[in-house]
């Protein structure tokens, strides 16, 4: 399958809000009960700062949204805009790790790349900038994927700002900065 990517824009929020509602519905099945999916819903999303700062990807196939995500400069790991404690603080590259941030997957597409896409490209992005370290919060469903891009656990949390405690990790991974 070809995908083709790109940055997303405010039009695209639509259809990004529809693809992740699926995503978080359907590929945490089997990792997480269904009060857990529930509250994902409240402490998962997109983060339209990744947006507005040129640092959030859609990838596409056959005109459909297959996935998105990206990464960012700033202090927040994880959390979409209704989320509280968001940190809109610019990192340093020399001393902070960038942030992979809002990686969802139709589940039409699941396994067949696009993830992995999406991390290189947020990877070399980063890089671009000057950062030798990225850090990501996974849900369990996500952790096989990053682990297999060379991310590493550095520990386990569990969030109940949904009401429900969600179990995440947090992984990190070495870069060589561009």
């Amino acid at each position: 399958m070809t995908y083709t990517h790109r940055l997303a824009g405010p039009d695209d929020l639509p259809r990004l809000e529809s693809l992740i509602g699926t995503a978080i519905g359907e590929l945490q099945k089997g990792f997480l009960n269904d009060d857990q999916i529930a509250a994902s819903r409240a402490i998962m999303g997109l983060d339209t700062a990744l947006i507005s700062d040129g640092t959030y990807f859609v990838v596409e196939a056959e005109g459909r949204f297959a996935g998105c995500g990206g990464w960012s400069r700033r202090a927040t790991l994880y959390g979409g805009d209704h989320s509280a404690g968001r940190d809109a603080a610019l990192l340093d590259p020399a001393t902070d790790p960038a942030k992979v941030r809002a990686m969802y997957t139709h589940p039409d597409f699941a396994r067949r790349g696009v993830g992995r896409l999406i991390l290189e490209l947020s990877e070399a992005a980063a890089a671009a900038e000057g950062f030798t370290t990225l850090e990501l919060m996974a849900t369990l469903s996500g952790e096989p994927l990053y682990r297999a891009a060379g991310f590493v656990p550095v520990e386990q949390v569990s969030d109940a700002g949904g009401g429900v405690p969600v179990p995440l990790v947090r992984m990190r991974k070495a870069i060589a900065a561009g």
